[in-house]
C-alpha cells in the first residue's frame, strides 16, 4: 500500500501546553483508512482532520463492532519525540479484533504510518512537564445495515490530542470504591478486547462511585463477585508484606502494557511480583494484618495513579496514610524517564519518531 498525504490549507492554533486537559483538544490531521472484501485493507491516508460521514445505519452505531488503542509520543529536553513500546499496541489490536470479528491490519505498516502522522504533527507534541500526545487508533464497523452480524467494510483511523495529567489529582493518590452490584465483563465475552461496550459497561457504576466522591470502580470478577479484576480505566496493583501482587490475566481483563511494563521493571529489581487471583476480602484482611502496604493502577492515560482510600460496601480502608507509596513512586519515576528520554532505554521499549 502507498501512504499518500494530504496537508491541511489551514492550520489550528496551538494551544497553552501548561494548561491541557485530557482528550480534548485535536490536532490538524488524521489518519484514515478504508476496508472491503474485494480489497482488503486499501487507500490509506493522511488529511486534514474532519467529521467521518456516516449513515443512521451504519452498523457501529447498531451493534458496536469496533476497537480501539492508546498510546502516546513524547518530547524529550532535546527536543526529540518518541513513542513508548507502539508496536505492542497494534499486536493488542489485532488480539482485539479476533475478539470482534474485524479483519487484522498491518501491524508494521500501520506502526509506520502511524509514526508519519505523529511526524507531520510533532509541532503539537507538548513539552511541559507531564504533558504528551495521545494517540488514538479506532477501527469502526461502516457497512448500512441493520442485522445481527459482523459487517463487510470497515473504517480505520487514528486521532490525535495533546494532553495533561489523566486524574485532576495528578500523581497524589486517588479515591477508588469497588462495585459488588455491577460487572463489567465475564470469562468467555470479550473483556480483554479494547473496545467500547467494555466502556460503556462501566458507565453506570463509575456515575455512582462519582456521586459518592470516588474517581474510579474497582471491579470484581462477573462469576463469583470476590476476586478482584481491574479499575475502570487501570489494571490495578497491590503491595502485601512486600510482595506485588495484580489479578493474572483470565479473558476479562484487558492485558495492560503499562501493566507488563510494571511487572518487568519490579522483576528487574529483583521484587517478588505475582500475577495470580486475589480476592477482596484478601485485600481487607491484609489492611487489618497492617500488611497492606500499597495500591496503585496502572496504565497508559495515568501511567501509574497511586490509590490513597478504598470503599467497599460498609468499609473505607485507608492506604498508605494517604501519601504516594515508594514502589508507586519508583515505577512512576523509572517509567516516565524512560519514555521522556530522561534515562537510557535499556528494555527496547522506545522507538523514535524525529
Amino acid at each position: 500500500m502507498q501512504l499518500t498525504v494530504n496537508i491541511a490549507d489551514q492550520l489550528k492554533p496551538r494551544p497553552d501546553e501548561n494548561n491541557l486537559g485530557f482528550g480534548t483538544l485535536f490536532t490538524d490531521h488524521m489518519f484514515n483508512m478504508d476496508y472491503s472484501p474485494e480489497q482488503g485493507w486499501h487507500n490509506p491516508r493522511i488529511e486534514p482532520y474532519g467529521a467521518l460521514e456516516l449513515d443512521p445505519a451504519t452498523m457501529v452505531l447498531h451493534y458496536g463492532q469496533a476497537v480501539f488503542e492508546g498510546l502516546k509520543a513524547f518530547r524529550t529536553s532535546d527536543g526529540r519525540v518518541q513513542l513508548f513500546r507502539p508496536a505492542e499496541n497494534m499486536k493488542r489490536m489485532n488480539r482485539s479484533c479476533d475478539l470482534l470479528c474485524i479483519p487484522h491490519i498491518d501491524e508494521d505498516f500501520t506502526l509506520q504510518a502511524l509514526k508519519k502522522l505523529v511526524e507531520i504533527e510533532k509541532q503539537w507534541v507538548p513539552g511541559a512537564p507531564g504533558t504528551s500526545l495521545y494517540i488514538r487508533p479506532t477501527i469502526i464497523a461502516t457497512d448500512p445495515y441493520l442485522g445481527v452480524r459482523a459487517s463487510h467494510t470497515y473504517r480505520f483511523f487514528i486521532i490525535l490530542s495533546p494532553v495533561g495529567a489523566y486524574y485532576a489529582e495528578g500523581f497524589n493518590p486517588v479515591k477508588i470504591m469497588v462495585s459488588h452490584d455491577h460487572v463489567r465483563a465475564v470469562r468467555g465475552g470479550v473483556g480483554e478486547a479494547k473496545t467500547p461496550g467494555n466502556y460503556a459497561a462501566s458507565l453506570l457504576a463509575g456515575e455512582k462511585a462519582q456521586q459518592e466522591g470516588y474517581t474510579q470502580v474497582l471491579w470484581l470478577d462477573g462469576v463469583e463477585r470476590k476476586y478482584i479484576e481491574e479499575v475502570g480505566s487501570m489494571n490495578i496493583f497491590f503491595v502485601i508484606d512486600g510482595e506485588l501482587v495484580t489479578p493474572a490475566l483470565n479473558g476479562s481483563i484487558l492485558p495492560g502494557i503499562t501493566r507488563d511494563a510494571v511487572l518487568t521493571l519490579a522483576r528487574s529489581w529483583n521484587m517478588k511480583a505475582s500475577e495470580r487471583r486475589i480476592s477482596i476480602d484478601e485485600v481487607i484482611a491484609a489492611h487489618e494484618k497492617g500488611t497492606l502496604e500499597e495500591i496503585f493502577g496502572s496504565g497508559t492515560a495515568a501511567v501509574i495513579s497511586p490509590v490513597g482510600e478504598l470503599k467497599y460496601g460498609d468499609k473505607i480502608i485507608a492506604v498508605g496514610d494517604g501519601k504516594v507509596g515508594p514502589v508507586a513512586q519508583r515505577l512512576f519515576d523509572a517509567i516516565t524517564d524512560i519514555q521522556y528520554g530522561r534515562v537510557e532505554d535499556t528494555h527496547g521499549w522506545i522507538e523514535a519518531v524525529v
